[in-house]
């Protein structure tokens, strides 16, 4: 299993492939659909983002709030195809890549391998597990949508799979090329 620390380098998520086991440490955000909609409402009013796109890792997820003693309550991944429409322009605007759960479309495998970003699968039903890796939670944006606002994470040791790597190949393949 491979340990990687965020920001990942180019060469970092060059080397990654389509099914390597990784434990992710570093800092994520997390996005579901509504903070999606919302930071395209600031991209389109050319205002600025509540974090820095570039290199940025967002995890579809929406935390459950913490119990006493923790950083994160459960905080298990979203169905990632929700976030379809939204991902290729936040590549293209830099974004490192995505963590989610199950496939995603083609437009967004052809936007990852245009701008060699990464899509890593989380494993649906873990909650528990990814909300004990979160050592430090903070909401910095969106705070009414509750568990939807935007949340920056630092991680340790976050278990994930690689679905789409940045040449386009994915665990999600049902024939081979």
């Amino acid at each position: 299993m491979k340990e990687l620390r965020l920001p990942l380098s180019a060469d970092e998520k060059r080397a990654l492939r389509a099914g390597d086991a990784v434990l992710l440490s570093g800092t994520l955000y997390t996005a579901r659909d509504c903070a999606h909609r919302r930071i395209f409402e600031l991209l389109d009013a050319d205002m600025p983002l509540p974090f820095a796109l570039k290199d940025a890792f967002i995890y579809y997820a929406g935390p459950c709030p913490a119990p006493a003693g923790k950083a994160s309550g459960s905080c298990g991944p979203t169905t990632s195809a929700r976030m379809n429409a939204f991902a290729p322009r936040l590549l293209r605007l830099g974004l490192g890549g995505m963590i989610g759960k199950g496939e995603m479309s083609e437009e967004v495998r052809a936007a990852l391998k245009e701008c060699g970003g990464v899509y890593f699968a989380a494993i649906g039903g873990a909650g528990a597990l990814y909300g004990n890796a979160v050592k430090r939670s903070e909401c910095v944006a969106f705070p009414d949508l509750l568990s939807e606002a935007v949340y920056r994470f630092e991680v340790e040791n976050f278990p994930l799979v690689v679905a789409i790597d940045s040449a386009g190949n994915s665990i999600y393949d049902r024939t081979s090329k």
